[in-house]
C-alpha cells in the first residue's frame, strides 16, 4: 500500500472536511488518516521505511472512510498530519499525545520536547482537527439533522509478537445504542470474526474523540476498526466500505440514551 504524500498548499493542511453539507445521518472521522510530515518535522529522526508503518498511520483506513463518506452522503473529517508529530485522538494530557515510543520503535525527535514546542503541535494538528467536528456537528444541530458520530481505524494483524484473529473490531463504552446493531450486523453477514471491544477498548485511551465530540452531546457513536490487511488494496477497500455502510445504513431509529448512557459529565 502506498504512502499519502502531499505537496503544495495542501501539505501545509493538518484537517481537510469533506462532504460538508452531507445530509445522511453519519459524521465520520479518520484520525489517523495520513503519515504526512510537514518538513519543519523533517523525519522526526525515524528512516523512511518507518513512516509507511502502522506507527506512522492507519493504512487502508482513509481509502475506506471516503468510500463510506460517498455512500451515505456522510460529512467525513480527517487529520493530514501523521500522528507521530501528535494523535489527533488523544487528550491534551494523555501521555501518547506526542509518543516518544511507538509500538516498540523509540521517536528521536519526539524526546525532550518543551512545552512551546508541544503547545506549537497542539495548535499545527489537535486544535484544527477538534475545531473542525466541533463546526461540523454544531452546524448540523442548527440545522436540525439527526447525527451519529463513526471514526474509522485500522490495526495490524500482529502486536507486539501476538497475532489479532479479528477482522474488525466494534469499540464501544456503556452507550451501545450504535455499536450493540453494528456488532449484530457485521457478525450476520458472516465469514467475519468481529470484535467487541477487540483489539481494543476505551479502557486504552482510544475513545478520545468520540468520548469529546459525541458522547458529551448524547449522540449514538461507534468506532471501527478494521485489520489493515484486509484493506491493502483498492478491492479490500472497496469491498469494506461496502459492508460498513450497508450495515449503518440498515439501522432504524437510535432511540435516546438509556440513564446512565447519556452525556458524560
Amino acid at each position: 500500500m502506498g504512502e499519502i504524500r502531499r505537496t503544495g498548499r495542501a501539505a501545509a493542511e493538518s484537517v481537510r472536511v469533506t462532504n460538508p453539507d452531507g445530509a445522511g445521518a453519519y459524521v465520520l472521522t479518520c484520525d489517523h488518516a495520513s503519515n504526512f510530515l510537514p518538513p519543519e518535522f523533517g523525519t522526526l529522526g525515524l528512516p523512511e521505511v518507518d513512516l509507511s508503518r502502522h506507527i506512522a498511520w492507519d493504512p487502508g483506513a482513509l481509502p475506506v472512510a471516503r468510500r463510506m463518506a460517498e455512500m451515505l452522503d456522510a460529512v467525513l473529517v480527517e487529520t493530514c498530519v501523521s500522528r507521530l508529530v501528535l494523535d489527533c485522538n488523544r487528550a491534551l494530557d494523555a501521555p501518547g499525545l506526542i509518543p516518544a515510543v511507538s509500538e516498540t520503535t523509540a521517536i528521536p525527535g519526539n524526546a525532550g520536547l518543551s512545552d512551546a514546542e508541544r503547545a506549537a503541535r497542539v495548535a499545527r494538528c489537535w486544535q484544527p482537527f477538534h475545531d473542525a467536528i466541533d463546526a461540523v456537528i454544531e452546524e448540523r444541530l442548527a440545522r436540525g439533522l439527526e447525527s451519529r458520530l463513526v471514526s474509522v481505524h485500522s490495526f495490524t494483524p500482529v502486536y507486539k509478537g501476538v497475532d489479532r484473529p479479528w477482522q474488525v473490531g466494534v469499540i464501544h463504552d456503556e452507550d451501545e445504542r450504535l455499536a450493540a446493531p453494528l456488532i449484530a450486523a457485521l457478525e450476520r453477514s458472516g465469514g467475519l470474526v468481529v470484535g467487541a471491544n477487540e483489539p481494543y477498548s476505551p479502557a486504552d485511551g482510544v475513545y478520545f474523540t468520540l468520548e469529546k465530540h459525541a458522547r458529551a452531546r448524547g449522540m449514538p457513536c461507534a468506532m471501527i476498526e478494521i485489520r489493515n490487511d484486509e484493506i491493502a488494496s483498492d478491492a479490500g477497500q472497496a469491498a469494506w466500505a461496502a459492508r460498513l455502510a450497508v450495515a449503518l445504513a440498515s439501522m432504524g431509529k437510535i432511540a435516546e440514551p438509556a440513564p446512565g448512557q447519556g452525556r458524560l459529565r
